[in-house]
């Protein structure tokens, strides 16, 4: 099993749409105004947008996989990102920023190395 795609709501689908082309996702598919899907960099998932203008953002935390977080992160403050939190080191081993979407869902750059899917603390296979 693969995941296809992770579709989320979007208030300001015209801001929304700009704001995830800035993050370097390619757009490939648009229904102006209501639905647009985009490709990430690398991977086969998809990220969708659809239009909910009382789109209410919940407790789910969008992760986004790159090389070097420190990086990443001040391409996106020049190209104008804001930030919730600067990069840091977290205790489970990752390093993190966090930052939402016009929106406000909210999204997360990342990387844990080995320790993306086999952290010290993962279980054996049964």
């Amino acid at each position: 099993m693969d995941m296809n795609q992770v579709t989320i709501g979007a208030r300001d689908f015209d801001a929304s749409v700009a704001f995830y082309r800035k993050l370097g996702l390619k757009l490939i598919v648009l229904a102006a105004g209501r639905y647009a899907r985009f490709e990430l960099p690398s991977g086969s998932s998809t990220l969708s947008l659809h239009f909910d203008e009382k789109h209410q953002p919940g407790g789910t935390l969008l992760y986004f996989e790159v090389d070097d977080v420190d990086a990443r992160h001040a391409e996106l403050k020049r190209a104008g990102i804001e930030f919730e939190s600067e990069p840091r080191d977290e205790r489970w081993n990752w390093r993190e920023a966090r930052f939402a979407d016009p929106s406000g869902n909210r999204l997360c750059l990342f990387h844990a190395g080995a320790d993306r899917r086999f952290p010290p603390w993962r279980l054996d296979p049964a």
